[in-house]
């Protein structure tokens, strides 16, 4: 018949707390300190306000078995996934595994442009995916490209104007980019192949050494 969490305030190492099937109604300021918690039980009581109870629980990141079954909050159409999204550190809700879909569907119901973002983009590369494609759907038909330059005007290889519109094509900005970079020259030679003092002296001409250059951007 515990109504009020009040003899809680100063146990601040408790790593478990059974209070279900008892009459509290508000959790609120109440449970917010018990950062080492691990297990919570709070089935079969009265709470109703599920933004504020999980609101409470938010900073227990070593969370991983909670209970909140048999109590009006849960009723809520999306209650299993709100709790999901809020506190990720959950793996054991309401005596059921908390699995991967659950978390993206989470993710995606709560966190639609984030979660629309992460969809369009893969390894740094952008694909051409519909913004409504469902999560984890992997169908992605994607059209030819066309390397487009901006207009403009080039001497040696070389764009001299600047341009205002931004690229479409990540491809096409690379590509400007490395026309606009400075030539680097970088020469070897082998000396395996290169006369010494003496053989000079001996053969009384002197050879040209064999240097291999290559220009690159």
């Amino acid at each position: 018949q515990i109504q009020d969490l009040t003899f809680l305030i100063k146990n601040y190492c408790l790593t478990e707390l059974y209070l279900n099937n008892n009459e509290l109604t508000d959790v609120s300021g109440a449970l917010k300190h018990l950062c080492s918690l691990q297990i919570l039980f709070l089935h079969n009581n009265e709470l109703k306000k599920l933004g504020e109870t999980v609101k409470e629980l938010k900073g227990m990141i070593s969370l991983h078995t909670l209970n909140l079954f048999q109590n009006p909050l849960a009723y809520d159409p999306d209650y299993r996934l709100y709790v999901i999204y809020i506190l990720p550190s959950v793996q054991l809700l309401d005596r059921k595994l908390v699995t991967q879909r659950e978390r993206e569907s989470a993710f995606h119901l709560y966190n639609p442009e984030r979660s629309l973002l992460v969809q369009s983009i893969a390894f740094g590369k952008r694909v051409n995916t519909p913004l409504g494609t469902p999560v984890g759907s992997r169908r992605c038909i994607q059209p030819a490209r066309r390397r487009i330059m901006p207009p403009g005007i080039y001497n040696n290889g070389r764009k001299s104007i600047h341009f205002g519109v931004p690229f479409e094509n990540p491809e096409d900005a690379v590509l400007v980019r490395a026309m606009t970079r400075s030539l680097t020259e970088f020469s070897c030679v082998d000396w395996n192949k290169v006369a010494t003092c003496q053989e000079r002296r001996l053969q009384n001409k002197a050879e040209p050494l064999e240097k291999l250059t290559v220009q690159f951007r």
